[in-house]
């Protein structure tokens, strides 16, 4: 069984942004997005015109500034390698206790379809908040540009402030 990891959250996040469940390279090396074949730092750094890096302190400390959290919809389950599509036997976050804590949240976008049907699946969209299916940083989303994605992804921008 897999585990995920704590929400990197704060009471001042006003966007939650949810991936599913950690893959095997951000498991190893105990850090959101750590596969290098993932563009969600890269889509991060650009959509606020900032100077990418590779430390993950100075990452989490762009999430601050933008008042971004980032958590995944599972806490547990069994896959093999890092597809979504490999899921099974999840257990989901509790996000009930999630949304009473952070009660800035203007926004959720989930950075995948499959997020989305995991949450759909398991928990309950809240009144007053925004949800917005962005497309996958993940590597294995071939089917958009990095540049296609960064337009999409320029959205959050709008709830930042």
């Amino acid at each position: 069984m897999k585990s995920a990891f704590p929400p990197f959250a704060f009471p001042e996040s006003t966007i939650l942004i949810l991936g599913t469940m950690p893959g095997e390279e951000s498991l190893r090396l105990q850090q959101y997005y750590a596969n290098k074949g993932n563009h969600f730092w890269k889509l991060m750094f650009s959509v606020f015109n900032e100077p990418f890096s590779s430390d993950y302190e100075t990452r989490k400390s762009l999430l601050v500034k933008n008042h971004i959290a980032i958590w995944d919809v599972l806490a547990f389950c069994e896959r093999e390698g890092s597809l979504d599509s490999k899921i099974k036997n999840e257990v989901a976050n509790d996000f009930e206790t999630f949304y009473d804590s952070h009660p800035n949240l203007r926004a959720v976008f989930f950075s995948s379809k499959a997020a989305s049907k995991f949450y759909d699946k398991y928990a309950v969209r809240r009144k007053g908040i925004e949800y917005a299916i962005l497309p996958s940083p993940s590597g294995a989303n071939a089917g958009k540009t990095f540049s296609q994605k960064l337009e999409e992804w320029k959205i959050l921008a709008n709830y930042t402030m």
